[in-house]
């Protein structure tokens, strides 16, 4: 009974094939991140150990996911020395550049001595599994803690 009604409803949602995005191929051709903006956005990820482009600021974030990461990195001790954000809501050629840079589509994104980490669901992944503590570790962002000597009997 509902079969033919069904269908009908499939065939409106079918995209037509002129709509369809281009392949991966062509769709550099579509990037317009110049190479002043991409050295830029470089220079920036390289400028401290820890960089995070967010939503707002760190004493106040105009998003969940922006809020949540500068909570996990208040959590583990990231020093503020040691961090530099940008509020990408502040320029919109930053906004856009940023996620072309990483080939991230959102933002907050965080990297760490240079190297793309991810997003929100990423750290907040490698924080429940200890892997974002290992990796500020190893790159002398928090120092390492000292497993304590066991008691000998």
């Amino acid at each position: 009974m509902f079969r033919p009604l069904f269908n009908s409803s499939l065939r409106t949602l079918a995209r037509p094939t002129s709509l369809r995005l281009p392949t991966p191929a062509l769709a550099l051709a579509y990037r317009t991140l110049t190479t002043e903006a991409r050295a830029t956005i470089q220079n920036a990820v390289k400028a401290a150990p820890v960089v995070l482009f967010m939503k707002g600021t760190p004493d106040a974030p105009q998003c969940g996911f922006s809020r949540a990461v500068v909570q996990v990195l208040d959590l583990h001790g990231v020093p503020a020395e040691k961090m530099q954000t940008y509020n990408v809501l502040a320029d919109a050629e930053l906004r856009s550049g940023i996620k072309e840079f990483s080939e991230w589509p959102t933002v907050p994104q965080i990297y760490i001595n240079g190297e793309f980490v991810g997003g929100c669901d990423i750290l907040l992944g490698m924080h429940q599994s200890g892997e974002l503590e290992t990796l500020l570790e190893n790159n002398n962002v928090i120092p390492k803690v000292e497993e304590s000597a066991q008691p000998s009997s």
